[in-house]
C-alpha cells in the first residue's frame, strides 16, 4: 500500500452505543455534557419522584463537569465515557483521546529526525515513567506504527485521585507526519481494584475496540 501523501484530517473508533463522546477542541465541551445529562434524566419514568431525582442529576453533571475539566487539563481533544442505560454514568472508564510529539534526535552529521523505530519509542516511554511496573509492546494500528503501553498508576489523593487505576495507552504515529503521535489513553478501577476481573475484562474490550479504528481523511 502506498505511504500517505498528507496527514489525516480525523479517525473513527466503533464505540457501543451506550458510550458518549464530548468534544473538548471547542468551547461547547460543558454545554454537550449537560445535554447528556438532560437527555438522561429525560428517560427517566415520569411516577419517579422529582425530589428523589434533583440530586441525582446535580450529582451527575458535577461529575462530568469534572471529568471534562480533567480531560482540558491534559490537552486532550475527545472524552469518552460509558452511560448506562439508567441513566447513570458509570466514571470508572474513560477514553481520552489527545495528540504528542515525542522529541527529535540528532545523528552524528547534526541532522535531526522524528523517532519512529518502536525500540526507540519504547525506550522513551520507558524514560517518561521511570521503567517500572509497565507493560510494553510495538505493532500497527490501521497501518501506522503503534506502541501499547499498560500500567497500574497509584492513587494520589493530594489530586482528588482516590483509588488505583490500570492505563492502557495507545500512541500511534500519524501517517505522513512524522513526529506526530495520536494517543487513545484507557482507563478503568474495575470493581474496585485495578487488578480484578472487570478491570482485565475491560482492558481486553478496549484492545478490541482499538483494532476497529480507522484514519480518516476528508
Amino acid at each position: 500500500m502506498a505511504e500517505p501523501t498528507s496527514a489525516p484530517t480525523g479517525y473513527r473508533l466503533v464505540l457501543p452505543s451506550d458510550w458518549v463522546q464530548i468534544p473538548l477542541r471547542t468551547g461547547e465541551a460543558e454545554q454537550v455534557a449537560r445535554d447528556i445529562v438532560t437527555e438522561a434524566f429525560a428517560r427517566v419514568p415520569a411516577d419517579v419522584p422529582r425530589d428523589k431525582l434533583t440530586p441525582l442529576r446535580l450529582e451527575l453533571e458535577r461529575r462530568l463537569l469534572a471529568a471534562v475539566a480533567d480531560a482540558r487539563r491534559a490537552e486532550a481533544l475527545e472524552l469518552y465515557l460509558p452511560m448506562r442505560l439508567s441513566g447513570e454514568v458509570n466514571l470508572g472508564a474513560s477514553i481520552i483521546v489527545s495528540e504528542t510529539r515525542l522529541p527529535t534526535r540528532s545523528d552524528e552529521s547534526g541532522t535531526t529526525g522524528a523517532i519512529s523505530d518502536p525500540a526507540e519509542v519504547a525506550a522513551q516511554l520507558m524514560s517518561r515513567d521511570g521503567g517500572s511496573n509497565i507493560d510494553l509492546s510495538s505493532g500497527e494500528v490501521d497501518g501506522a506504527l503503534a506502541v501499547r503501553r499498560e500500567r497500574v498508576v497509584p492513587a494520589a489523593p493530594d489530586r482528588g485521585v482516590e483509588m488505583d487505576s490500570r492505563r492502557v495507552d495507545y500512541f500511534v504515529s500519524v501517517p505522513g507526519d512524522p513526529g506526530r503521535w495520536f494517543v487513545a489513553a484507557f482507563s478503568t478501577i474495575g470493581a474496585g481494584s485495578p487488578r480484578d476481573d472487570l478491570a482485565d475484562a475491560l482492558v481486553e474490550w478496549f484492545d478490541a475496540l482499538m483494532t476497529t479504528f480507522r484514519w480518516s481523511w476528508k
